[in-house]
């Protein structure tokens, strides 16, 4: 196994997440398998991939994306009305990044 509840716990504490023995006890396989799926893919050859290729799939010309239209956005004070904390017209957020 390459994930231990210790690296659970961690990754929980960086999310900012509380997890409960029975949720960490789950995560542990649940992470171990997307770590070896992401093994399975670090194997497979990408050398002729341009970086940031895209996929895109064979439709006609008018079936990709909608155009872009202008619409109206909230107002300042209908965007702000639901925030725990705001000043001086913006967000107020904690500071996550203290370590």
């Amino acid at each position: 196994m390459k994930i231990s509840e210790k690296d659970v716990r961690y990754v929980a504490d960086l999310a900012h997440l509380e997890l409960s023995a029975e949720e960490i006890a789950r995560f542990v396989p649940q992470l171990d398998e997307i770590l070896g799926y992401m093994d399975k893919l670090n194997e497979l050859d990408t050398t002729q991939v341009e970086p940031m290729a895209q996929v895109v799939y064979e439709q006609d010309e008018l079936e990709t994306l909608r155009a872009d239209q202008d619409r109206p956005g909230f107002p300042q004070e209908t965007a702000l009305a639901n925030a725990p904390d705001s000043g001086a017209g913006h967000f107020k957020v904690p500071r996550v990044i203290e370590r």
